[in-house]
């Protein structure tokens, strides 16, 4: 097992897997990214110098910072080529076979003492970790969207998850200037099993006609102090995310409180996803 983390591959160029990416290298890991999808590289790319440039004419990093930064992130055009690491993070979609699949593959393509972590937000860990020859050093690194603003990230251990891993992944998050909360494997984990609920609940009440989507979310931002309200998260989230993590509580835990509202599974079919798509609770250009 690797006691010091230099190296990252992250699999899954999407929101999470390119905020991800900014983070490690922000830090000053070296990271390579690989995704099926080529064009998908191209825009994290994109993404990542955009918020980068960002944070330059804030005045947060330099010029040379930016470009620093931007050099030790390679595009790996191989699934063999980014899993050459010490620690693996995947950030593909939220489908329990899919993940099952790449998990296969990456205990296949990477050194033994390779570190395998899923950003899975709800998925089991111990399921994960079954696919693979090495259930030991998988866990869960479950970054908070966006990736590069929020400090909380759950440190998820599967059944078989050793303390060894446990201990350099949460050394790791530290050094991301990340706060590492330890959880159990879990539907949901913690952050989730809170939070997708009551985002269902305010699509329950705008459903049924409560009360005005801005009005739902101004009493949980004026009455809660929450910085956000519940159905402009829901879009920043992605409704199709929102509806995957309902569907795991729904099933996992067997209980009708977590059944997905209506109109969630109605929007989801629409392809009205939210931030990511242009529509979803609110339009966005």
């Amino acid at each position: 097992m690797a006691k010091r983390i230099e190296q990252v591959g992250v699999i899954g160029a999407g929101t999470m897997g390119s905020g991800i990416v900014q983070v490690f290298a922000q830090a000053g890991y070296r990271v390579a990214l690989n995704d099926v999808f080529p064009e998908q590289l191209i825009r994290a790319m994109e993404a990542i110098r955009r918020h980068t440039t960002r944070l330059m004419e804030k005045g947060q990093i330099s010029q040379a910072e930016q470009q620093a930064i931007i050099a030790r992130i390679t595009v790996a055009p191989t699934l063999e080529e980014a899993a050459q690491a010490q620690l693996v993070v995947e950030a593909i979609v939220e489908q329990t076979q899919a993940k099952e699949q790449l998990f296969a593959s990456l205990d296949r393509a990477s050194p033994s003492e390779t570190i395998l972590a899923s950003n899975t937000s709800s998925l089991s860990i111990s399921r994960l970790a079954a696919a693979t020859a090495r259930p030991g050093q998988v866990i869960g690194l479950h970054f908070s969207n966006p990736a590069p603003l929020m400090k909380l990230v759950e440190v998820v251990r599967g059944l078989a998850t050793t303390d060894e891993t446990h201990a350099a992944v949460v050394e790791l998050v530290g050094a991301l200037g990340k706060t590492p909360v330890t959880i159990q494997d879990a539907p949901g984990f913690a952050l989730n099993r809170l939070l997708i609920p009551m985002l269902n609940e305010a699509m329950f009440l705008l459903m049924e006609g409560v009360a005005s989507r801005e009005d739902i979310d101004a009493v949980m931002k004026l009455g809660a102090n929450h910085p956000m309200g519940p159905l402009a998260l829901a879009d920043l989230i992605g409704l199709d995310t929102c509806l995957a993590i309902m569907e795991v509580l729904h099933r996992d835990l067997g209980e009708d409180k977590y059944r997905p509202c209506p109109l969630l599974r109605k929007m989801v079919a629409a392809q009205h996803l939210g931030r990511k798509t242009g529509r979803g609770f609110y339009t966005y250009a």
